[in-house]
């Protein structure tokens, strides 16, 4: 299983850390050892002073595919959940400074927060989903699908150009504007529509 996940996917977040408005996807990779679910604690790594929380829609694939056709993309995929995708701000600054990939300050362990998954059947409209994020009972990001630069299938067709997708892998489709830092003590909060789908402490 690997997860796949994609950056800059809506205009507004990209905007907001003074980045292009992508014209491909951008797709980055991280390890199952990243993964956090079951509403586990997420314990603030020692080698960052700036993590910060992007909430994401997460797509489940179900079908072994490489260079998937436009019509059967929709045919991929069975699921969706929610998740964090944990980002060391000032890890990746100094990276990115450097011209370097992003992956230390993406991929470390736990930096993948998971949801249980929901059917994909029992969305009316996979391309109208809406989803948040709460800290400490605050609304900090609202996302919805519609929004999405690339869509789901578009990802798919994409991805499945350089990398096989295979049963069980998950991918991270992007998050919206209002991602921001968090702290020890601070209690985060998922939600698809007004259904909750995970909580996480940061420790």
């Amino acid at each position: 299983m690997k997860i796949i996940a994609v950056g800059r996917n809506y205009i507004n977040h990209a905007k907001e850390l003074n980045n292009p408005v992508p014209t491909e996807p951008v797709i980055f990779m991280k390890p199952d050892t990243a993964i956090l679910k079951d509403d586990k604690d997420f314990y603030y790594p020692e080698f960052s002073n700036d993590v910060h929380y992007e909430v994401e829609i997460v797509v489940r694939i179900c079908n072994e595919g490489k260079h998937i056709a436009p019509k059967f993309a929709h045919k991929y995929y069975d699921a969706i959940g929610l998740g964090i995708d944990f980002t060391a701000r000032d890890l990746q600054a100094r990276q990115k400074e450097r011209g370097l990939p992003w992956e230390l300050a993406k991929s470390f362990d736990h930096s993948a927060v998971v949801s249980p998954f929901i059917p994909k059947v029992n969305f009316p409209n996979v391309e109208e989903i809406e989803f948040s994020l709460t800290k400490n009972g605050s609304t900090v990001q609202i996302g919805n699908t519609k929004n999405m630069i690339f869509n789901i299938d578009r990802l798919l067709i994409y991805i499945s150009k350089y990398i096989t997708l295979r049963k069980g892998d998950l991918i991270f489709t992007g998050t919206p504007e209002g991602v921001g830092p968090v702290s020890i003590g601070d209690k985060l909060e998922g939600f698809i529509a007004e259904k909750a789908m995970f909580s996480c402490q940061i420790k």
